[in-house]
């Protein structure tokens, strides 16, 4: 916590020495990171919503890169995030997993893979190779650094049937849109596609099989934190512990924001007053201000 000093003008029958000192303490602040998919907005501002009306405190939110997500918090400049997918992201975390406070899931059942719209008649990786040119020899992807686009990129590697195609990347909005884009004009499509996510609300939409197992078959979403965070804001701390929730609560929040626009504020706490049996387990037995 900063601490702020300042002396007024002393008076006329202070001695020297004998000036009043004014302490004002800061607003307690805690800083979290997300990458801007559209899974983690929703949850990194629900969680946000609750420290900063619940348990009192400053939240500062920052967009990073998924380089910057781990580095920050084992540098211990930013508090905590709740976007660790796992084990998409193991290279990530393993790098900083020494330096870094692994508090468990906040979901569990991730799915990873490529995805077309159930219009498409295959079913399989395998199937691509015959149909290079209906899907214009592309897989749109997302940002670069990205787990999925890693595991992607890998696929292309271990399938004959994806030599001919090209990764696009972009980001989470960009491929979105080109989906939108293909469903109103029924276009054979393929995108890198991830659970939980919006567009499996939206439209009709398939995994393609992995024969090879390339992508991982179930994964989680974990809550992360630095070092020391437990002792400087311990309800801060046990709440994110306690923070989880499913694939109905993050997919609601999500379509919120994409289908009703609005802002992941609004968003957020519509669902705290909608959900507060919810709020409440989570933040059971923590003192709150």
């Amino acid at each position: 916590m900063g601490l702020t000093a300042c002396s007024p003008g002393a008076d006329e029958d202070e001695e020297p020495g004998d000036e009043v000192v004014e302490v004002e303490a800061e607003e307690e602040k805690v800083e979290l990171v997300y990458v801007e998919w559209d899974s983690e907005i929703a949850s990194t501002y629900v969680v946000a919503e609750i420290i900063e009306n619940e348990l009192g405190y400053e939240v500062d939110l920052m967009s990073v890169t998924l380089t910057a997500l781990y580095e920050s918090l084992a540098l211990g400049d930013r508090d905590g995030m709740v976007a660790g997918w796992l084990p998409l992201q193991e290279k990530y975390y393993e790098e900083h997993s020494d330096d870094i406070v692994n508090l468990g899931p906040n979901f569990t059942g991730t799915l990873e893979g490529l995805v077309v719209p159930e219009y498409v008649p295959i079913s399989s990786i395998d199937e691509l190779g015959e149909h290079t040119d209906e899907f214009g020899g592309q897989i749109i992807g997302i940002e670069p650094d990205a787990g999925i686009m890693d595991v992607t990129r890998e696929a292309m590697e271990q399938y004959e049937a994806l030599e001919e195609y090209e990764l696009v990347t972009g980001s989470d909005h960009t491929m979105t849109t080109t989906l939108r884009n293909a469903f109103e004009e029924e276009e054979w499509i393929i995108v890198t596609g991830w659970t939980p996510h919006w567009k499996f609300f939206s439209w009709d939409l398939k995994y393609l099989a992995d024969p090879r197992g390339i992508y991982t078959e179930e994964g989680e979403i974990a809550t992360i934190v630095r070092e020391g965070l437990e002792d400087d804001m311990p309800e801060v701390y046990n709440f994110l512990d306690n923070f989880y929730w499913g694939e109905e609560e993050i997919g609601q929040v999500m379509l919120w924001i994409v289908e009703e626009d609005m802002t992941p504020e609004n968003a957020a706490g519509r669902f705290l007053q909608e959900n507060p049996d919810l709020v409440e387990e989570w933040l059971e037995d923590i003192d709150q201000q």
